[in-house]
């Protein structure tokens, strides 16, 4: 096993231990489970700034930094709480959900065209004349949309999946809260995909319609959508509320500590 395999891997490795230390109550399994996580995202900020996409840039440097201090948590104050492991457990699931879809060409490439195919499929009923001029690009009105992998959503699929299956619930109503979640994020997707081909092949909003459908309206409108999404899944397990406001709490004042 070389220091380069190491670095290679360090996303995978890091994923494991997170989710042996919750599966196997083995705590101490996290700590560095944590710390290889945050140097994941620690070398992300870069691929950002070259596109200067320099809100994604910031957010990877604050993922590291929690997870860093998570890290320390676990293994500085020995944190052992039911909060701690739901939080090892849950991103061990988001991970194994989503970076094989982010990382792997095949698999990206498979969501993606499904992805496009389903959207020009809905499209179509409803008697748009979009066309696919590839896999992944839709065509309107002369006026050509690439999807990509933020297009199919798997980012908040993968989100609620892993706090859903991680809590500790009667299995009925999570699947209830998963089902519930993730059907109506890919289906609201899918609208959100024909909203912005629609204005943008259609020029609802001028020469700058791609920008106004895109990054205002479809960003807000997921807004609002994924809170209210969250809501439901808060309403359906209350459990995970409460452990949430547990993890807060531990994040706030580690292993206790008075206010």
């Amino acid at each position: 096993m070389t220091p380069a395999w190491l670095i290679s891997n360090i996303l995978w490795i890091s994923l494991i231990l997170l989710l042996a230390s919750a599966l196997c109550g083995k705590t101490r399994l996290a700590s560095p489970g944590w710390a290889l996580f945050g140097i994941y995202w620690m070398s992300q900020p870069g691929h950002y700034i070259a596109i200067e996409d320099y809100f994604n840039a910031a957010l990877t440097v604050v993922a590291a930094l929690f997870c860093f201090y998570l890290a320390w948590i676990v293994q500085v104050r020995g944190c052992r709480s039911q909060a701690c492991t739901w939080a090892s457990y849950a991103a061990a699931v988001c991970g194994i959900i989503y970076f094989p879809f982010a990382e792997i060409g095949l698999l990206q490439n498979w969501l993606i065209g499904f992805t496009t195919l389903i959207t020009a499929q809905t499209l179509n009923a409803f008697y748009v004349p979009v066309s696919m001029e590839s896999w992944n690009t839709l065509v309107l009105n002369g006026r050509t949309v690439e999807i990509i992998l933020a297009c199919t959503a798997i980012e908040s699929i993968a989100l609620f999946a892993g706090v859903i299956v991680s809590v500790q619930a009667p299995l009925g109503r999570r699947m209830a809260a998963l089902l519930a979640s993730t059907l109506t994020i890919y289906v609201l997707n899918v609208v959100r995909n024909s909203f912005v081909l629609m204005a943008y092949g259609w020029d609802w909003f001028g020469s700058d319609s791609f920008h106004v459908a895109h990054n205002i309206i479809a960003k807000a409108g997921s807004t609002v959508a994924l809170l209210a999404i969250a809501y439901l899944v808060f309403a359906l397990l209350p459990e995970l509320l409460a452990v949430i406001d547990d993890l807060a709490a531990e994040i706030k004042h580690p292993g206790g500590d008075a206010a």
